[in-house]
């Protein structure tokens, strides 16, 4: 893993998550497979194995870089700019 220059203009503390869930899934009624958390704002969005691929609609639409896992025991986190783990 390394480092990326979008952490640094990360907001501290950790938002908080807008939500326990996808919640455009359950708006849509989709399934998703795990979810991610946006380091800039809190969105919670399916990964990109979930049919939606909410996390990353996230992105495209608001360009907020980075996010992480969302699921128990996982702190990785992903640079969708960069395209790499951090």
């Amino acid at each position: 893993m390394s480092e990326c220059p979008h952490v640094p203009g990360l907001p501290r503390p950790e938002p908080a998550a807008a939500g326990e869930t996808c919640l455009a899934c359950r708006a849509d009624g989709s399934d998703y497979v795990q979810l991610r958390l946006c380091l800039h704002c809190g969105h919670v969005g399916c990964c990109d194995s979930s049919p939606a691929r909410h996390a990353t609609r996230h992105f495209e639409s608001t360009g907020h870089p980075v996010m992480r896992s969302y699921e128990p025991g996982e702190s990785w986190r992903w640079c969708f700019v960069d395209q790499t783990i951090i």
